[in-house]
């Protein structure tokens, strides 16, 4: 089976396709807002990328996300909610974590099919 890359960089890939299966690099929004219009950011981010990919946000299979402080948790929820298709919500975990610098506040890494 091959393997598609699209946004390749020297040090990661934006999207990877293996099969019917597109995998995103972690995103992460604009430094200096809060969690919210940085996870506002981060969907539009991922909206564009899956687009890319000849895919959508109904066909994410897994989220898995980040935060500096699970004390953000529902201020996250709050976009997430917004944005996320019913009856098309993924397989998902947040997690707290340190994340690359201080100015991100939040991370999402996103699994979908074709």
């Amino acid at each position: 089976m091959s393997i598609r890359r699209i946004d390749v960089g020297p040090r990661m890939t934006q999207i990877v396709i293996h099969g019917n299966t597109v995998y995103l690099a972690g995103q992460v929004g604009e430094p200096g807002g809060n969690v919210a219009s940085q996870t506002r950011d981060i969907l539009a981010t991922v909206d564009e990328l899956l687009a890319k990919a000849g895919t959508d946000k109904t066909k994410i299979l897994q989220a898995i996300i980040w935060l500096d402080d699970m004390g953000t948790f529902a201020e996250m929820n709050a976009e997430w909610d917004k944005w996320v298709p019913k009856g098309h919500t993924p397989a998902r975990a947040t997690g707290e974590a340190k994340l690359a610098g201080p100015e991100y506040l939040v991370e999402m890494i996103i699994t979908a099919a074709i």
